[in-house]
């Protein structure tokens, strides 16, 4: 353990410390948000040939301190409003994710784009980005260079929904309860959601976060069906890769239990305050660690046409959750 501590030690404080600036200027200017500009500042020093010594750290803080991030997120919610937020939501869900995978299967077939390609670029527009691309590829039996396309093509657009997903939540004068459903419900990657989310304030960040946890739980029944649908094909590969161990966001449990433990225990205030505080300016640092690994050249050379399958599977994405808020709500 703490060989691993060491080795990712140098990444850790470099995301930290591009994540101080990031979330001191977002204070500043809340419009941008400390997590967007964390992606910024580590997409700029992308260009940096850095060290070696830094990539196992970087990694590491844009998956896991993220998730550890998330889960201090929640000794500021409530269980009660978490358990109404999902059960309302899920109708919008059903609405956004069937529009995801039709624009995902149409236009794959009108692209021509291979089938594996499509599927993966499809669940991760609809549920968690890489996270589910990652769930799905060995349940499908994906090669690597599916993979790799379906990732940055979804990646590229994470990153622009971080950046243009609040500009557009001002132009159109939403609400904070109708930005955090749009950008839980629209925006592929948790990260990217919770970037958004909390860029244009703080309560839509974290109706963003339960809405969006809610649905990274579509990731079981999906791939679940996928490798179902698979093992026609080959019965015994689908069945030695499935895994529901390994396919389950085992951070949204912990979210919900920092939920229920600030719901029914007398934790003091100031303790549960520092607590989600810190849990946000890990998410900065995450980020930064994200953009710290985007090369956003190597992005846009690995092919047009899934990165216009991804471009079409976000815009209806967006447009079918604005259209289905405004039909039930």
């Amino acid at each position: 353990m703490m060989e691993n501590l060491k080795k990712r030690l140098p990444g850790i404080l470099l995301a930290i410390l591009i994540a101080i600036p990031a979330w001191y200027i977002g204070k500043l200017v809340p419009v941008i948000g400390g997590p967007v500009l964390g992606i910024l500042f580590g997409m700029v020093l992308a260009f940096w040939k850095r060290p070696a010594i830094f990539q196992p750290g970087i990694q590491f803080t844009g998956k896991k301190v993220l998730q550890y991030a998330i889960i201090l997120i929640g000794f500021e919610m409530n269980l009660y409003n978490i358990l109404a937020t999902g059960s309302q939501t899920l109708v919008l869900m059903l609405f956004t994710l069937t529009a995801a995978f039709l624009t995902a299967y149409i236009a794959g077939k009108m692209l021509h784009i291979n089938g594996n390609t499509t599927i993966l670029i499809g669940v991760g527009s609809a549920i968690c980005g890489g996270s589910a691309i990652a769930a799905t590829a060995p349940v499908i039996g994906a090669e690597d260079d599916e993979v790799a396309h379906a990732i940055s093509t979804i990646f590229l657009f994470n990153v622009l929904a971080a950046f243009l997903f609040p500009a557009i939540g001002h132009l159109l004068q939403m609400s904070d309860t109708q930005f955090g459903l749009w950008a839980g419900t629209a925006v592929n990657d948790t990260s990217s959601v919770v970037a958004a989310g909390y860029s244009y304030s703080e309560v839509a960040g974290n109706l963003a976060v339960v809405v969006k946890l809610t649905r990274t739980l579509f990731i079981i029944p999906i791939t679940f069906a996928l490798a179902l649908a698979n093992t026609r094909k080959s019965k015994q590969q689908a069945a030695a890769q499935f895994s529901l161990a390994k396919i389950f966001p085992w951070f949204v449990l912990g979210f919900l239990l920092t939920a229920i433990l600030n719901t029914f225990l007398p934790i003091p205030e100031a303790v549960t305050n520092f607590l989600s505080q810190a849990g946000k300016f890990l998410i900065s640092a995450a980020m930064a660690a994200i953009g710290l690994n985007t090369n956003i050249i190597k992005l846009l050379k690995n092919g047009i046409r899934p990165i216009l399958l991804g471009f079409l599977c976000w815009v209806v994405l967006a447009v079918t959750s604005l259209i289905a808020q405004g039909i039930l709500y």
